[in-house]
């Protein structure tokens, strides 16, 4: 136990110990423990919470005691799963009523949303007006990012819930159906679902055989597992799903729009870089908006696939930032005018400034975008053709993006900003390290040290923090609804091959 440990941080240390000596965590430790020794060593979370209530709400101690309450509801998932902890909650619920009542309250609050979805009784429990308005506003409408349609792009992101989404799956001629699935069924449904559409459909002369689900893009394919789940919000920028037979697994050729490339202007030339930059903050604070605070960051960075629930809108953020950049180098590179390829670059050097709306996330993806190495070797273009002031912005935004330092001048900035603003969810995912770098579990014991001690939760309350109020205002004229179309539904090469031959026919290696 350190040295110079405070009383409290002992006893919630001594807490959590013997919670793990109890068994049921997350990862398979064993359960070591057995018969009357297992009731002697049991720990009673209803044991912490009488320490908090005997304390003065208005002394320091409290605040600090509260503080460890929140990072142990924040991140008891990583080390204690939920079932479990219901379970010890249940066992001393007859004997320390009061006490066993807080934490579960606690609990409620944390993690109503997701106890909505497990059945209907959670309706019983008693919501607020403003929790009533904000349930209401978290309906879920459908998935267009397969199934490209304007009036649909054009309405709010909500979060996902698991409920049934509209996606489009492939067949090797490049037909499609369209099915209506959750977000996070397994591979075996959807392929259920897809074969009983090839079964009706005028166009199959042959009744569908054992059918594989594949991810085809340019760069190659991928076959899913029957027992993968929730395969469509990990897809890439251009990845598409096909359904075949095993037999036709080789023949599988990505869709056109993939593999070729139109030169022409871009539709960028006829919008402000102002109002593209206000479309991607509204944007990008609409996904950010739908990420589950508590439990998407928790589970992605320490369960991976093994947790238990899918970070569904968090996968799609971090896609959100991969298509940007592949969106800033596709349509620098497919304009064959040199003027106009300038122009292009100009204007996203001024919507990188969207920093400055506190939108961190395209700010960065923008400035990477303008860094690739497809983009970054146009010489004539940067060199001969770029003012001298837009070179040194964008050089000011090159030193942002510097991960040197442990990303220093990142840090700096954020920390700088007063919230609301949308951070650079990459760099909050770092943690991974930290978890992959040290031991969760010694023996029977947790590292106290790395779930509580304010790592994780304190990335947590960080992005409770960056969204405690609204970023922007998301009513528009209708003249702008050209531009929010455009900003939701972005062309992009993501074929890093693709984008370096577009850039050497561009400028050849010779000049």
């Amino acid at each position: 136990m350190p040295a110079g440990m405070k009383p409290l941080e002992k006893f919630l240390k001594k807490q959590t110990t013997a919670l793990t000596r109890a068994g049921g965590f997350v990862g398979g430790v064993a359960d070591k423990a057995g018969g009357t020794g297992a009731s002697r060593r049991r720990a009673s979370l209803s044991r912490v919470v009488p320490f908090f209530r005997e304390t003065s709400p208005e002394s320091g101690q409290a605040r600090e005691v509260f503080t460890l309450l929140d990072d142990f509801m924040l991140t008891h998932p990583i080390f204690l799963a939920a079932d479990r902890l219901q379970q010890v909650l249940l066992q001393d619920g007859a004997e320390r009523k009061q006490a066993v009542l807080t934490v579960a309250f606690r609990y409620l609050d944390t993690y109503r949303e997701l106890l909505q979805e497990e059945g209907e009784r959670s309706n019983s429990f008693p919501k607020s007006s403003d929790e009533e308005k904000e349930s209401r506003k978290k309906q879920v409408r459908p998935l267009f990012r397969h199934f490209r349609r304007i009036d649909a792009c054009l309405q709010p992101r909500e979060a996902f819930r698991g409920s049934d989404e509209f996606c489009r799956v492939y067949t090797p001629d490049h037909s499609y159906v369209t099915i209506r699935s959750r977000l996070s069924c397994r591979v075996g449904e959807i392929l259920a679902l897809v074969k009983e559409k090839l079964q009706y459909s005028e166009d199959q002369p042959v009744l569908p055989g054992k059918l594989i689900l594949v991810a085809v893009t340019s760069a190659g394919k991928a076959v899913f597992r029957p027992s993968d789940e929730a395969v469509f919000t990990t897809l890439g920028v251009n990845t598409h799903l096909f359904a075949c037979e095993p037999s036709e697994l080789d023949s599988l050729l990505p869709l056109p729009e993939e593999i070729h490339w139109t030169p022409g202007d871009s539709k960028l030339h006829d919008m402000s870089a102002e109002e593209v930059a206000n479309q991607l903050v509204v944007f990008d604070w609409e996904l950010f908006s739908c990420v589950h605070e508590q439990v998407e960051f928790v589970c992605y960075v320490f369960h991976g696939e093994q947790s238990c629930w899918r970070p569904l809108n968090l996968e799609l953020v971090l896609q959100r930032c991969s298509e940007v950049q592949h969106w800033v180098a596709t349509e620098i590179l497919q304009c064959q005018s040199l003027p106009k390829r300038i122009q292009l670059l100009r204007k996203f050097i001024k919507i990188a400034a969207c920093k400055q709306q506190q939108d961190l996330l395209s700010f960065l993806a923008v400035v990477l975008g303008l860094d690739n190495p497809a983009v970054s070797r146009l010489r004539l273009t940067w060199e001969q053709g770029l003012p001298g002031k837009f070179r040194k912005q964008f050089q000011q935004f090159e030193s942002i993006a510097d991960p040197s330092r442990n990303h220093k001048s990142y840090r700096d900035l954020i920390t700088s900003l007063r919230p609301p603003l949308i951070p650079f969810t990459p760099l909050l995912l770092k943690l991974t390290f930290l978890h992959e770098s040290c031991k969760t579990f010694h023996g029977e014991l947790v590292n106290f040290e790395k779930m509580l001690q304010h790592k994780v939760a304190e990335m947590v309350r960080n992005i409770r923090r960056y969204r405690s109020s609204q970023l922007i205002d998301t009513e528009m004229s209708p003249s702008h609804l050209q531009t929010k179309a455009y900003v939701r539904q972005l062309q992009v090469i993501d074929n890093q091959n693709l984008l370096f031959d577009m850039s050497c026919k561009l400028e050849p290696k010779d000049t």
